[in-house]
């Protein structure tokens, strides 16, 4: 059933007009009416194939890299409703949609079928980096084509020796003149972990790959300030194919549909690639890449959580076993009448939901632009990435839970979003990376802006809920979560050297659930004016279970980060074997 896989209409409405009150208001029925399309288009192209990706995954022969008829088929009906290009302006091509509504749109796609998803969310992604850094030239040759649909696009950083220490990647690029499309090069080296790099769906496809220019004695240059972005393209504008080759495929317990393959640049002497940005610059340009595409893992994530949530309340509805507490006889009662798993249901609910409100928000500042909004989503983006990928494949775990016995067999869906969800806590840098950007570079290495602006914000929550009595118990956990938390900071603050940032897993972990818990209020408060009692109420019940259940793990996490001994850090290698 749709509504037990896509993004719940009702909910996402909710979030999108009555909480962050996207568009004017005269065209919030328009967006809706897009939002619907879209859903339908996920529903009839998308989740059909779901099940087929997982179990048929792309294969390579003399002719290239295949993947299922049924995916390029599904990928022209998207271009032909221009979602390619939802989030662009009028000016590029786009839809310019807000960009909250570009985010649910993906959302719905990657519930129906997210290896399928990835496809347009990567080209997107990299199209928005030509479209920001690139010349008017590479603009016209190489983004439009790609806000079209006819191209697509991959963001090419990890090589087989690196992963994601870039500083160490040794792809090199060697200038070889100027053309009508800038400065021109030649790249040799290996990418590995390269999604959508090769397939038969798109006429095109547009690498976007970090490298370091050569120096004039051949040598390399060290570190992230050497690295440069180049557009390398499959086929070259002359119609010749460039001399880009597909060593392998890469065979993945999840996200099968989508081909992840191990480039090799300049077999044949150097393929071809225009800078983009200054000499330099690359990683910076890149980042903005990086951080869409980690936004877009975030509503991945928890697109994936929900699918399993609603089918998992389902299966809880329709599955008879057991009998109520105390009682032996009579016919078996349905599942959800049981305590614990009406606990795992909303569990469930209250990570998933409180997922997509997170990434939603994030989506939000995107549009609001200005200094402020730049410098919270730079704060938020870590937690956007992680929080929905780390709670969200615990979602899915008791998705699996719920169906018992045959949620770990390939009868139901759950234990294909599990494989699908644990990718995401890896892709696009791990949570422990993701940890060490949030506390080391965005905390403790900044003079407390950001911080200050989140603090903001949330007194302005707690100020606006003061008129719901039912939520001031919530509004005061909230603010005593948030004071903890600035307490354990300045803690952290003092800690000498790199030791500050040995507990910076669990200060994300606890600091994504004070922003989430902090956006389920804010909802609450919003969900005050709807006349939907039915939604409100639920909404409320997960915003309860998610202060009266989580909130006081996360304040626990946060009393023992930095308390920990050396132990970790001074241990002998050997006493791990």
């Amino acid at each position: 059933m749709t509504e037990d896989v896509l993004l719940g209409r009702e909910l996402i409405t909710f979030q999108l007009v009555d909480w962050l009150r996207i568009g004017a208001e005269s065209e919030q029925e328009t967006l809706i009416a897009v939002l619907d399309a879209a859903q339908r288009l996920a529903r009839d192209a998308f989740l059909p194939h779901n099940r087929q990706c997982d179990l048929e995954e792309p294969w390579q022969d003399a002719d290239g890299v295949h993947v299922l008829p049924a995916v390029r088929h599904g990928m022209r009906l998207y271009a032909e409703l221009g979602l390619f290009g939802m989030s662009f302006s009028d000016a590029l091509g786009g839809l310019g949609l807000p960009f909250p509504l570009s985010l649910a749109i993906m959302g719905n796609f990657g519930a129906a079928n997210i290896s399928m998803a990835a496809y347009p969310m990567l080209t997107a992604a990299n199209a928005r980096v030509i479209a920001s850094f690139g010349t008017a030239a590479q603009i016209e040759t190489f983004a439009r084509p790609e806000i079209e649909g006819r191209w697509f696009g991959t963001m090419c950083l990890s090589e087989p020796q690196a992963g994601s220490s870039l500083a160490d990647i040794r792809t090199r690029a060697t200038l070889d003149g100027e053309d009508e499309l800038g400065s021109r090069y030649r790249l040799v080296g290996n990418k590995m972990w390269i999604s959508g790099a090769d397939q038969d769906v798109s006429e095109n496809i547009v690498h976007l790959v970090l490298a370091k220019v050569a120096r004039d004695d051949g040598s390399l240059p060290e570190g992230t300030k050497g690295i440069s972005l180049f557009i390398v393209p499959k086929i070259l504008p002359d119609g010749s194919h460039n001399d880009v080759a597909v060593a392998g495929l890469n065979h993945k317990m999840g996200y099968r549909g989508i081909s992840n393959c191990l480039l090799n640049f300049g077999e044949e002497g150097g393929a071809v690639g225009w800078r983009v940005g200054e000499e330099g610059q690359g990683l910076a340009c890149m980042f903005m890449m990086m951080n869409e595409a980690r936004i877009s893992i975030g509503i991945g994530a928890a697109a994936l959580a929900y699918r399993g949530y609603r089918q998992s309340l389902r299966y809880a509805r329709e599955r008879a076993q057991g009998r109520s507490t105390g009682i032996r006889t009579g016919a078996p009662v349905p599942i959800i009448a049981h305590p614990d798993v009406r606990r795992m249901l909303l569990q469930q609910k209250a990570y998933a939901e409180g997922a997509l409100a997170l990434c939603l928000y994030c989506a939000a500042l995107v549009d609001e632009q200005g200094s402020d909004a730049d410098d919270l989503l730079a704060l938020l983006t870590p937690v956007a990435k992680s929080w929905p990928s780390e709670f969200g494949l615990i979602a899915n775990d008791l998705a699996i839970q719920v169906h018992g016995g045959y949620g770990y067999t390939r009868d139901f869906d759950v234990e294909q979003l599990w494989r699908d969800n644990r990718l995401n806590p890896i892709h696009e840098g791990t949570t422990g990376i993701q940890a060490i950007d949030l506390l080391g570079r965005k905390i403790l290495s900044t003079d407390g802006r950001s911080l200050k602006l989140l603090r903001e914000r949330i007194d302005a929550t707690i100020a606006n809920v003061t008129d719901q009595t039912a939520l001031h118990p919530l509004a005061r956990l909230l603010g005593d979560f948030w004071d903890h938390a600035a307490l354990i900071i300045v803690d952290l603050g003092a800690i000498a050297g790199p030791a500050a940032l040995d507990d910076a897993t669990m200060f994300l972990r606890a600091f994504g659930h004070g922003v989430v818990a902090w956006l389920w209020l804010d909802q609450v408060g919003a969900a005050h004016q709807i006349s939907n009692a039915r939604l409100r109420d639920s909404l409320l019940a997960a915003c309860r279970f998610f202060f009266e259940n989580d909130l006081p793990q996360a304040r626990t996490w946060l009393s023992i980060v930095g308390l920990h001994s050396p132990l970790v850090r001074e241990l002998d290698d050997n006493l791990l074997a």
